[in-house]
C-alpha cells in the first residue's frame, strides 16, 4: 500500500516517520525509510544539518563489509564476533551485537547501490587493541568516499561546514595519504605539489563559493546523505527543536518543534526516531555521570554545543529508560581549549600528533601515565586513574622543536605555518631547556628531567620498555613509517621545547537510550514503547563503554538507522541468523 500523501499547514504537519536530528543515525535513518516508501521529516535544532558526524573523521567500524572483501580481506563471521566478546565482556548483548555484525555489510551495499554515499576501504586500518586474539589488522573499516560539494547546489548552505580547528583555512583534510603529504610538503616535492593543487583549488571554490566544496571525511559522509534525502523527497526542517513528543492512541505519533515558522505539530504515523547526538553538553547528566564532573574538572566536548542530551530528556518523559555503563559514559578524548579571534574557545581533539614519534604525555608531576600512541579513548581512561582524588585531570603534551615543526602539536601547526601566534596567546608552550619549559607550565622540573633522561635513553634505540610504544598495528599505522626502526618512538633532545595541555573531553556519549535490536526504545519494564525508535548517539551504545576500533560510533549509527527504517516500515530484512529470527517482545502503551 503507498503511504499517506504530506500534508503542511503552518502548524500542523503530518508524515510517516519523524527523524529528530541530523547526524549520520539521522540522515540514515530517513534515507532508507524515504527508499523504502515512507513520507520523511528530519527536524534539527541546528541552523545546519550534520550533528557531529559533520565535524568527525567519517570512519565506521563495519566488519566483512563488501569492500574488505573487494580487497581481499574475507574473515570469517566469528573473528569480529569473537573479538566483541573480548572486548565488551560482560557487556556484550548478543541480539544487538548480531543485528549490527549481521547489517552491517548489507547497510554498505545498501547505500553503494542506491544512494549518493559511496565509501573507501580501511584494509590497513587496524583495531585498537591487537592485543586480543581476534583483534584486526585491517579490513573491519570503511570511511565516506570524497563528495563533490557542487553537487549538492544551493542545499550546500545546509550542511555543518568541517571544524574549523581540525581544518585548514576550513578545506578538510583526510587520513592517509592525503594528510601524509601536508606532513610532508616542506620535506618532499611530490607532497608539495598535491598540497599546492588542494590549497589552489580550495581557494577558488572559496572565490565562487564561499567555503570549501572537496567535502572528506564526516563531511562528505553527511553531504552525501543530505543529497540522497533531498533526492528522495525527505522534508528537512533546520532551526526547529523539538519540544516534546505526543501521543495519540497509545503510541508516540508525533512531537511539538518550534520552527522559524512557529510552532508547528508534526504527526508522524510510524513513529519518530530520537537521534538529536546524545548529551555531550548537558551540565546535568555530567554531573550524573562523568565522575571527573563530580570531583569538579569541568568536561569539554568537541561535539556541537546544541547536542545538550534533548533526545534524552524527550524520550524520558514518555517513559524511556537511559542505559549507563561502568566502563564508561562518554566517548573519551583528549582535548586543548582554543582562544578563538570572537571571544569563543574552541576544543580540539588530540587524535593524531599523540602518535607521532618524539612525543610523551606528563601530569604535573612530570611522569608519564599512559602509551602516547594508543587510542584517545584509552588515554583518557588512563589520565584518569593516574590523577590523584582532589587534583584537576590535566596533562601536558612534551616534545621538541624538530617534533611540532615536522607534525605540528593541536593548534599550532608543522611548517612552513608559524608558531608565534599560539605561543602568544599562551596555548604553546615553549622553554629552552626542559627545565624552562617545565617552569612556563608549572610541572615538576625533577620529574621531567627524569621522565626525559629515562625516555630518550630508550627511545634512541626505538624503545619503550615503559609502555611499549609502537607494539601493534594500530599503533604503528598511526606512527611515521619514515622514523626507524620504531614509527612511534624517537628522542626529545632538539630545544627550545614545547607543550600543550590537555584536558577531559569526548567525541560524544556512549550511555543512551535502551532499545532492542530494532532501534526501538524501551522502557523501565524493558518492552518497547510504541511508536518511538533511538538512532546515533541518543541511541545507549551498543559497545558498552567501549572503544575496540576507529569507527564505533558511526558504524553502529549508520547500521541501526538502517535497521530501524525498515522495523519502521514493516519491511523484512536480510536473514541474520536464527538468533534473530523470532519475533520480538510485545510493546506496551504510552499513556
Amino acid at each position: 500500500m503507498p503511504p499517506e500523501p504530506l500534508t503542511f499547514s503552518a502548524s500542523n504537519l503530518e508524515c510517516d516517520l519523524l527523524v529528530i536530528g541530523s547526524g549520520a543515525g539521522g540522515l540514515a535513518t530517513a534515507v532508507t525509510a524515504a527508499h523504502l516508501g515512507l513520507e520523511v521529516v528530519v527536524a534539527e535544532k541546528a541552523p545546519v544539518l550534520g550533528g557531529t558526524t559533520a565535524w568527525s573523521g567519517g570512519w565506521m567500524w563495519i566488519p566483512r563489509s563488501p569492500l574488505a572483501r573487494e580487497a581481499g580481506i574475507d574473515e570469517s563471521p566469528e573473528a569480529p564476533r569473537a573479538y566483541l566478546r573480548e572486548e565488551l565482556g560482560e557487556g556484550y548483548e548478543p541480539a544487538r551485537v548480531e543485528m549490527f555484525l549481521a547489517q552491517g555489510p548489507a547497510m554498505v551495499d545498501f547505500f553503494r547501490r542506491h544512494t549518493a554515499l559511496d565509501f573507501v576501504d580501511g584494509s590497513r586500518v587496524a583495531d585498537f587493541h591487537g592485543h586480543q586474539p581476534h583483534a584486526a589488522t585491517g579490513g573491519r573499516s570503511v570511511c565516506a568516499a570524497p563528495f563533490d560539494g557542487r553537487r549538492l547546489g544551493r542545499a550546500i548552505r545546509l550542511l555543518r561546514p568541517p571544524l574549523d580547528l581540525h581544518s585548514l583555512w576550513g578545506m578538510g583534510i583526510s587520513a592517509g595519504a592525503d594528510l601524509g603529504h601536508f606532513l610532508k610538503a616542506m620535506r618532499s616535492p611530490v607532497s608539495f605539489a598535491h598540497v599546492g593543487r588542494r590549497v589552489a583549488r580550495h581557494f577558488l571554490d572559496l572565490a565562487i563559493h564561499r567555503r570549501g566544496m572537496q567535502l572528506v571525511n564526516g563531511n562528505a559522509l553527511v553531504a552525501a546523505l543530505l543529497k540522497s534525502a533531498i533526492d528522495r523527497g525527505v522534508t528537512l526542517l533546520p532551526s526547529s527543536p523539538a519540544r516534546r513528543l505526543v501521543a495519540r492512541e497509545g503510541r508516540v505519533a508525533g512531537a511539538l518543534l518550534d520552527t522559524p515558522s512557529g510552532e508547528c505539530r508534526v504527526w508522524a504515523r510510524r513513529g519518530v526516531v530520537m537521534a538529536a547526538g546524545g548529551f555531550p553538553h548537558d551540565t546535568r547528566r555530567h554531573l550524573a555521570l562523568l565522575p571527573h564532573v563530580a570531583a569538579g574538572t569541568p568536561h569539554r566536548s568537541a561535539a556541537p554545543l546544541t547536542n545538550s542530551g534533548d533526545g534524552l530528556r524527550l524520550a524520558e518523559a514518555v517513559g524511556a529508560r537511559v542505559r549507563t555503563f561502568d566502563f564508561s559514559n562518554a566517548a573519551w578524548a583528549p582535548v586543548s581549549l582554543v582562544s578563538r579571534r570572537d571571544g569563543s574557545v574552541g576544543r580540539f581533539p588530540h587524535l593524531i600528533d599523540r602518535a607521532k614519534p618524539g612525543l610523551i604525555a606528563v601530569t604535573r608531576d612530570g611522569r608519564r601515565f599512559v602509551n602516547e600512541a594508543g587510542s584517545y579513548h584509552d588515554f583518557m581512561r588512563a589520565l584518569f586513574a593516574a590523577v590523584p582524588e582532589g587534583e584537576p585531570v590535566e596533562a601536558w603534551l612534551i616534545c621538541d622543536h624538530r617534533f611540532q615543526r615536522r607534525y605540528g602539536l593541536g593548534m599550532s601547526r608543522p611548517a612552513p605555518l608559524p608558531l608565534s601566534p599560539w605561543q602568544r596567546n599562551g596555548y604553546l608552550k615553549s622553554g629552552t631547556t626542559p627545565d624552562a619549559l617545565a617552569e612556563a607550565c608549572g610541572i615538576d622540573p625533577a620529574g621531567l628531567a627524569a621522565t626525559l633522561a629515562t625516555y630518550n635513553h630508550h627511545a634512541a634505540h626505538g624503545e619503550d620498555p615503559a609502555f611499549g610504544r609502537g607494539e601493534i598495528p594500530y599503533q604503528r599505522g598511526m606512527g611515521d613509517s619514515d622514523q626507524t626502526p620504531n614509527p612511534c618512538v624517537a628522542p626529545i633532545a632538539r630545544g627550545p621545547f614545547h607543550a600543550v595541555k590537555v584536558l577531559p573531553g569526548s567525541l560524544g556519549t556512549f550511555a543512551g537510550l535502551a532499545t532492542d535490536e530494532h532501534g526501538r526504545v524501551l522502557g523501565e519494564d524493558a518492552t518497547p514503547i510504541p511508536g518511538l525508535y533511538a538512532a546515533g548517539n541518543d541511541m545507549a551504545s551498543v559497545m558498552a563503554g567501549r572503544y575496540p576500533g576507529g569507527g564505533i560510533t558511526l558504524g553502529p549509527a549508520m547500521t541501526f538507522g538502517y535497521v530501524t527504517a525498515h522495523h519502521a516500515a514493516g519491511l523484512a530484512l536480510a536473514a541474520t541468523g536464527p538468533s534473530l529470527s523470532s519475533s520480538p517482545v510485545g510493546e506496551r502503551s504510552v499513556g
